[in-house]
């Protein structure tokens, strides 16, 4: 082969339709194989809620949207004529489709029942491993090896947020916290964020989406100018950049959680009716001192789900409301 000629490209397919927070934890691979197989071209595969994750992403070529139709979806993958495809999802859609393309396939264990299991009986047997780890071990075919460089996220330039648009009281510095979730019993009580917010050192802007903004309202009619209600006011790249530009997150089992940790910074996590066994906690490899976790250990009904529920199945939410708002805020002061 000429020396001169160019490496011969790997058209490379990675399907994940998940939430934010499992795309994120793609991230780590999608930049293990850009960087270490030459030639490599990746594609991906998602649904349409993150249709526009990968739009200022350097690494990726081209994203595709699974919208319910897979004869449609099939067809239009076959025309890039990938070479490899990498399963991150691995449910019977996901396997459909690698059958019907048929390149060489590599895929996620799941380890579905065993997180059944310790939601119905308590008893944990699942590997003590991230998922980012477990994502790892879907790339070893192609020799891919975790650089230990964590999570990666790109704002585009034009959702930069400019903090000079804040009020005044928030010029030096501010803390984020977010009021989503998936669930209900993933959030933070409206309680518990006015207690631990009362005790912090800088003021608060409140994340969420329109749905919580009349919470966000609340929060902020006892806090007064200690907190700006962001809910529904900006876009997912716009509170990005403001999460970019904060002191610390403090944050539930949430996509936010694991953006702040791309964005490189301290994660407070609060921890309800998930815990973080099943793999998806903060994942900032060599940097365990920007991150704790707090939650109510010896509790016997946690946990109680495997994404949450919209009420407390017990009725009491002790899960969320023990922990303690003081030891909360001592950790995030330190920032």
């Amino acid at each position: 082969m000429d020396a001169n000629q160019p490496p011969a490209r790997m058209r490379i397919l990675i399907i994940r339709f998940g939430s934010t927070s499992e795309i994120l934890l793609t991230t780590p691979v999608i930049r293990a194989i850009s960087q270490q197989i030459e030639g490599a071209e990746i594609q991906f595969l998602v649904n349409r809620n993150n249709q526009d994750f990968f739009k200022a992403n350097p690494r990726v070529a081209k994203t595709h949207v699974f919208q319910g139709d897979l004869s449609a979806t099939v067809d239009a993958l076959k025309a890039e004529g990938f070479d490899y495809i990498v399963d991150l999802q691995h449910n019977r859609q996901s396997k459909r489709i690698c059958q019907q393309l048929n390149p060489p396939c590599s895929f996620l264990k799941t380890h579905a029942f065993k997180r059944w299991f310790f939601v119905r009986v308590k008893i944990n047997t699942l590997p003590h491993q991230h998922l980012v780890e477990r994502y790892f071990e879907a790339v070893e075919a192609l020799n891919v090896k975790n650089d230990h460089q964590g999570l990666e996220y790109y704002i585009p330039d034009n959702e930069q947020f400019d903090t000079d648009d804040l009020p005044i009281f928030f010029e030096d510095g501010y803390v984020i916290i977010n009021l989503d979730a998936k669930r209900n019993t993933q959030r933070i009580p409206t309680t518990k964020v006015v207690e631990i917010a009362s005790i912090l050192h800088k003021p608060v802007i409140l994340l969420g989406g329109k749905e919580i903004r009349d919470i966000g309202q609340e929060i902020v009619s006892q806090l007064g100018d200690r907190a700006y209600n962001a809910c529904g006011e900006f876009s997912f790249n716009q509170c990005a950049s403001l999460i970019q530009q904060s002191a610390c997150v403090l944050t539930g089992d949430s996509p936010f959680m694991h953006l702040a940790t791309a964005l490189g910074k301290p994660v407070c996590s609060l921890w309800g009716s998930t815990v973080p066994e099943f793999g998806k906690y903060p994942y900032m490899p060599g940097q365990r001192s920007m991150f704790r976790m707090f939650e109510i250990c010896n509790l016997k009904c946690r946990p109680c789900s495997k994404t949450g529920f919209k009420k407390c199945p017990r009725r009491h939410f002790r899960c969320m409301k023990k922990i303690s708002a003081v030891e909360v805020a001592e950790w995030i002061n330190q920032f």
